[in-house]
């Protein structure tokens, strides 16, 4: 997807935000911003592909094994942006407060189309989740019950 669209939505002259790039690293970092907007959300990012994928999660990532979550997946953001906290000025896109909840690192386990299956490493959530795409920008994040081994 690159980052065209998230270029083309902000004035970078009046939001904190980081411009960024593509990264030609293959991280595995990911990190839940509290995004306190018109809305409160959560916004959950996978550094994927030298970007950060990422998706709106109303109600926050389930951290209840068979829990499910709506995730809307969103404009793809930098690399530069796991870091980012702070306060996104009024009438720009996004205006708001930004705060990280959680960040760590993921285990990507299975990626289609439709499904992508990982494993969270993070302060506050651990464990293997899966996003499916149900429809149009529409994802369920679900916190996958723990394996018997």
């Amino acid at each position: 997807m690159g980052l065209e669209e998230y270029r083309k939505r902000r004035k970078f002259g009046k939001t904190p935000e980081p411009e960024g790039k593509v990264s030609r690293g293959a991280g595995k970092r990911f990190v839940v911003q509290r995004h306190q907007a018109s809305h409160l959300h959560y916004d959950f990012r996978l550094e994927m592909e030298g970007v950060l994928k990422s998706w709106a999660v109303p109600k926050g990532v389930p951290e209840a094994p068979g829990v499910r979550r709506l995730a809307v997946q969103t404009e793809d953001h930098p690399v530069d942006y796991i870091d980012f906290a702070g306060i996104i000025p009024e009438g720009e896109y996004g205006a708001g407060t930004v705060e990280i909840w959680d960040k760590g690192t993921f285990r990507l386990d299975n990626k289609s189309a439709d499904e992508i299956e990982f494993n969270l490493q993070g302060q506050k959530l651990s464990g293997d989740y899966v996003l499916v795409h149900t429809d149009g920008k529409n994802w369920l994040l679900i916190k996958r019950k723990p394996k018997n081994r």
